[in-house]
């Protein structure tokens, strides 16, 4: 089956073009891609080279990872389904994560059309619901796990480290959850996106001494960016049994003193990846309204135009937040 996918070729380099994907099998299900959601922080990676799968960054010696295909979100409607699938049905909106591809240095991916991919990996959308709120599903669902980790009680202080989209979704599950909650970015248009209720500090115009001097005692740090230094500056503000979730990617720089942590019997969490009952109870979240997505997007292109959307995420990066793929259907 022939297909189009957005390709990293090489470092740095982006490019639309057509691929192959393997034929569907009977617990598959073919979609018709609508919207795909770029994830700004794990795909720059990529793009970079800094990565070669998931959690575990380049080495010097490990083979070059590319090309690969972009991604691991998308939405759209169900072309076909394999013999074995009940829970969804042709003509169904449906949420898709990383589908298969041939012939990359990985062979599966998010930006692809269509999207073959097993069935366990789709979740069907409410009834009615506007496809492209759920296209960015697995990272809304990072941020949810991010802020739905930690033990946390009603009017304690969390401290949010970026204003990026797990930053956003993040502070939003912890505000749900009935949180102070503190976000620290870096730019003025991302935290003007925050919800009202969430106190955002820009580093660039305030030092992180004063804001923490405003601060209540800190029962909840969650690392969204991988900087240890920012919460090694935090953590003689954290209370004790206070907790820190680390979910920025470290590289190879992640190294954490445990004896350091058992002074204040600190808990550290390292949230990564996606699981059924996460991914259902972030749709759920969304469906409900306190999870917001679409007012999280910065920028839409034409997904043929993908590379123009990375030349503006690299060269703007802190003017975009959520940016979105549109596909043709038909």
């Amino acid at each position: 089956m022939k297909g189009k996918a957005v390709i990293f070729t090489n470092k740095l380099q982006v490019e639309w073009m057509e691929v192959d994907i393997p034929d569907p099998g009977e617990t598959d299900v073919v979609i018709d891609v609508k919207h795909s959601w770029i994830s700004i922080g794990t795909e720059s990676s990529y793009l970079r080279g800094e990565r070669i799968k998931g959690e575990v960054p380049y080495r010097e010696g490990d083979p070059w990872p590319f090309p690969i295909a972009a991604g691991y979100q998308k939405t759209g409607i169900v072309r076909a389904v394999g013999s074995a699938v009940r829970h969804i049905k042709e003509g169904d909106w449906v949420f898709a994560s990383a589908s298969r591809v041939s012939g990359m240095f990985t062979p599966s991916g998010g930006h692809i059309n269509p999207a073959v991919i097993d069935s366990s990996q789709v979740w069907k959308l409410p009834e009615g619901a506007s496809a492209v709120a759920y296209s960015g599903l697995v990272l809304t669902q990072v941020g949810y796990n991010c802020g739905s980790r930690p033990a946390l009680a009603e009017g304690q202080t969390a401290v949010v480290i970026g204003d990026g989209l797990v930053g956003q979704w993040a502070a939003q599950t912890l505000l749900h959850r009935g949180a102070n909650v503190v976000v620290l970015g870096r730019h003025r248009t991302r935290l003007s996106r925050l919800d009202p209720h969430i106190h955002g500090f820009n580093t660039h115009e305030q030092a992180l001494s004063d804001i923490l001097d405003s601060c209540d005692p800190i029962s909840v740090v969650v690392d969204t960016v991988g900087s240890m230094a920012t919460v090694k500056a935090i953590e003689p503000a954290m209370t004790r049994d206070s907790h820190w979730v680390s979910a920025g990617f470290l590289g190879t720089t992640g190294i954490v003193d445990i004896q350091k942590l058992r002074d204040k019997e600190m808990t550290l969490h390292t949230p990564s990846g996606w699981i059924k009952p996460r991914m259902d109870q972030t749709l759920l979240g969304i469906h409900e309204g306190w999870l917001l997505t679409e007012p999280l997007i910065s920028h839409r292109f034409p997904a043929e135009q993908a590379a123009e959307a990375w030349r503006t995420i690299l060269e703007d990066k802190g003017q975009c937040l959520g940016v979105v793929l549109d596909w043709c259907l038909f």
